[in-house]
């Protein structure tokens, strides 16, 4: 853990053991800052991992976190890798679309990871490979729509694992 760089270290409200939301090289500010606010609001911690699209002081994304960033913990890994390492023995969810199983059926539990990769490419196709019965997907009803975007995407997965928390009464 040598290499983790802890960007804010937030307050939360709860004291049950957190969520925690894992971004694989992002690449859109706004993007990163919704999802920034999301886990602030909810609680969970955000690891950024690998190289990412922007600054850390882009303008766009602290807009889009607005004046929430304090209510966040951020973590910056260099690598997965590295992240898997520091956090050995939790629960990994690796989302794509091509994954089989619903983000509605998988079975989650307070201290997992839900893992999101970059908006072009999504998670690396060796990685998916590797964590079959841990990759998640969620429903598109639409042939011409290929994707949804990240922050939306995010949040979907991370209200479905609080809600299976009984953490939204």
């Amino acid at each position: 853990m040598k290499n983790q760089s802890k960007i804010q270290n937030a307050k939360f409200k709860t004291k049950e053991e957190p969520f925690h939301l894992v971004l694989i090289e992002p690449e859109i500010p706004p993007n990163t800052g919704n999802i920034a606010r999301l886990c602030g609001a909810t609680g969970t911690v955000l690891h950024l991992v690998g190289k990412l699209g922007f600054s850390i002081d882009d303008k766009q994304l602290k807009r889009a976190g607005l004046d929430y960033w304090h209510t966040v913990d951020i973590r910056r890994w260099d690598s997965l890798e590295e992240l898997q390492q520091a956090f050995a023995g939790s629960r990994w969810w690796y989302t794509s679309k091509k994954a089989t199983l619903s983000y509605a059926e998988a079975d989650f539990a307070p201290g997992d990871f839900l893992v999101f990769g970059k908006e072009t490419l999504g998670l690396p196709e060796e990685l998916l490979a590797a964590n079959p019965d841990q990759g998640i997907r969620i429903p598109i009803f639409s042939e011409d729509v290929r994707s949804l975007n990240l922050s939306t995407a995010a949040g979907i997965v991370l209200y479905e694992a609080l809600r299976q928390a009984k953490r939204l009464a």
